[in-house]
This record gives C-alpha cells, structure tokens and sequence, in this order.
C-alpha cells in the first residue's frame, strides 16, 4: 500500500491553485476560520461537490470524515476542497459546519463556475486532482463507499488493485483472510461466546447474508435452521453457517442473531460490508458455500437449500448431480397423470419445490400430484386411484 501512495502524479494540483487565482478566492475556509490557499500547496487535493439539500450528500459525509482522519493520521498529506451546490449561505454553513476539511467561501456564481469547469452533473461528486484519478463517470464515490481509505490515492491503477485483491479473496476464500479483521480473529455466538476462526478449518461454510427487516430472509432462516440442525446432530459439526449482517442497526443485528443457531460476524466491524463486495451480494437472503478445502462451491446456496435441504450435503457440484439424476429416475417410475378418490378432477405429475399435502397435511418437495384446475396436491404415496373396474 506504501509503494502506491506516492504514484499518482498530482498534475493539476498546482493548476487548482492557478483557478483560484483567476477567480479572485484569496483564502478557504476551515472549521477555525480563514486559511491561506497555499496551504494545499504539496498535498494530495480533492474536490467534493457536495449540497445540504442532498441526501446521498449527507450520507456520505460521515463516510469522507473517517477517510479524511485516517489518511491524515497514517501520514498521507492530503486536502479536501468542499465545492458548494447549496442555494443560499444558509444551507452552505449547516453543511460544511460538520466537517474538518477546508471550503471554497460561499459565492453561487464562483461555484457554478467550478462546477461548469470540471464537468460535475450529480451529487455527491469527489473529484481527485491527478493524473489517473478516477473519473466520475467510473464512479468515484462507489469506490469510496467500497473501499473507503484502502483505495487511497484514488487511480485506475490502486482501484485495479483492490479489485485483483477480492478476485483473489473469492476464488481462495482463506476463512481468516475473508472474515477476520485487524486485532480480530473470532466470530460471536448467539450467546456471545468468542469462537476463533481458526475452528471452521476443515468444515463446509456457509456465508449467509440477510437482515431482520427482510421477510423472505425470515422464511429462509427457518429454512436454513432445518439443514442446520440436521447435519450438526452427531459429534460431527460439519457444517458452519456465519451471518453477515446487513441489518440497519445494532438492535435489529441482535435481534436478528437471537433465533440463529450459529456464529456472526461482529455488527460494528466492517468486514461485513467487506465481504459483501467480495461477493458481489446484491439481494438477500443470500448464501454462498465453501467447501473444506476452502474454495467457493456455491454462489446460489439459497437455492441449494430451498431444493434439496440437508440431502445435497457436502453441496458439491457432484452431489447436486446425483439428487437430480435420483429426482428424474423417480418421476420416470410414476405416471404423468391419476384419477384419485378423493378428488374430482385429473391429478397430473408436477415437479414442485414445496408444497402441503392436502391430505396428510404433511410438507411435501420434488414430486407431486397436481390439480390444474383447483389449487389441490397430494404427495405421490397418498394417492388412491380411481379403479377401472366398473360393479355389475
């Protein structure tokens, strides 16, 4: 990370100086009054076009000021320009009054100017003064909220890097490189017991992104609890499930983590976040499986799951194979439609992913009989047939 800070050539930090003074701006604002511009001069600079009024505006403030104080304290000499779309001066001071970095002093039509001059078109916009930064067209601001103060100094080449870094996370899937983070190097118990890492070596994985705000990821939990249970019953924990939260806030995490039977990921740490972008995580429930060998073996284990429950364990590819060669082995052995005593129309054979008997009332997966003009199934063994043979 040392040897990519002093790479980016700030070639248009000198020239930001050159516009200020063309523009008249004699001196910035800070959060202690008036600063002289040549105060930027030798720092790494940055342009955040920014508004009160804008709520993504406001969301990523608190973001910038973690990057803001870590940068600086880790020595990295670095300055950010805030470059107002407020309406009034009003608006201008209750946005910047948060923040450490410096300001363009208020003057709608000095600022529309900059804008206009450095192409800005949406808000939020953090522009980095140097020859390969990242544009905002490639979307610097998500590299932010990615990455945060690791993609420091902002270009192509440190973002090239990053991504080469989670490539390499997601195909290795190292358990201690993917979930610890810094002094950490456990996971929390539903009873807030500290398991270390080090106790998934060897046992299938399964990361489980979902929230308590979600309803599908309720249902599914349940779903998951099941296979859970089931295959951790012996002496033989084989199977591993870790919750990455995703949950708005840390009683929603507790709250979501109390009904679960395995480990999770410290709410407040930002590993979290971290895995998700590794994963490419863009709904939930989601589940990605990872064999004890520690390569991913499932990016869609929600529908492993969902389809064949416990069976398909250890959820490799050749087991998947297996079940359904067994499925359609079984649906080639009954008939594609019956006639039952107990209802009036034609049953005819589905393949259902689940479903409740109407008969026993029992859960019923895979193979059912169906009725296509009333919603009515009956598991393949609860059937009676209507008989052919017709009384005298």
């Amino acid at each position: 990370m040392a040897g990519s800070v002093h790479e980016a050539k700030l070639v248009e930090s000198h020239d930001i100086m050159k516009i200020f003074a063309a523009e008249g701006v004699e001196f910035l604002l800070s959060c202690d009054g008036k600063v002289p511009v040549s105060s930027c001069k030798g720092k790494a600079i940055f342009l955040f076009f920014s508004a009160n009024w804008c709520r993504p505006c406001r969301t990523l403030v608190p973001l910038l000021v973690e990057l803001y104080d870590t940068l600086n304290k880790k020595g990295n000499s670095i300055e950010i320009i805030f470059i107002s779309f407020d309406h009034d001066e009003s608006g201008f001071d209750q946005h910047f009054k948060s923040t450490p970095w410096l300001a363009v002093p208020f003057d709608a039509n000095l600022h529309r100017r900059l804008i206009n001059r450095y192409q800005v078109h949406r808000l939020p916009s953090f522009l980095p003064l140097c020859s390969d930064g990242i544009t905002i067209e490639e979307d610097m601001i998500g590299c932010i909220e990615d990455y945060g103060a690791e993609a420091f100094p902002f270009t192509n080449k440190r973002l090239q890097e990053l991504k080469s870094i989670d490539q390499r996370k997601r195909e290795e899937a190292n358990l201690e490189e993917l979930l610890a983070h810094e002094a950490r190097n456990f996971l929390i118990s539903r009873d807030d017991r500290k398991v270390p890492i080090s106790e998934l070596a060897g046992k299938t994985i399964g990361l489980y992104f979902c929230a308590d705000w979600s309803p599908p990821s309720s249902a599914f939990s349940a779903q998951l609890t099941d296979v859970y249970n089931n295959l951790n019953t012996g002496k033989d924990h084989c199977f591993e499930v870790v919750l990455i939260s995703t949950d708005r806030d840390l009683r929603e995490f507790n709250v979501n983590r109390s009904s679960m039977p395995w480990l999770a990921v410290p709410y407040m740490d930002r590993t979290r976040h971290d895995v998700c972008r590794i994963f490419d995580i863009k709904g939930i429930p989601a589940l990605v499986l990872i064999g004890p060998e520690g390569k991913v073996i499932s990016m869609n284990g929600k529908f492993v799951i969902s389809s064949y429950g416990a069976e398909a364990f250890p959820f490799t590819d050749a087991r998947i194979r297996d079940l359904e060669a067994a499925l359609r082995k079984e649906g080639e052995a009954l008939p594609q439609e019956v006639e039952d005593v107990k209802h009036e129309h034609i049953l005819k054979l589905d393949m259902a992913k689940a479903y409740v008997c109407d008969f026993c009332r029992k859960q019923g997966k895979f193979w059912a009989f169906s009725c296509y003009v009333c919603d009515y199934d009956l598991h393949p063994s609860c059937v009676e047939k209507v008989s052919k043979v017709e009384s005298l």
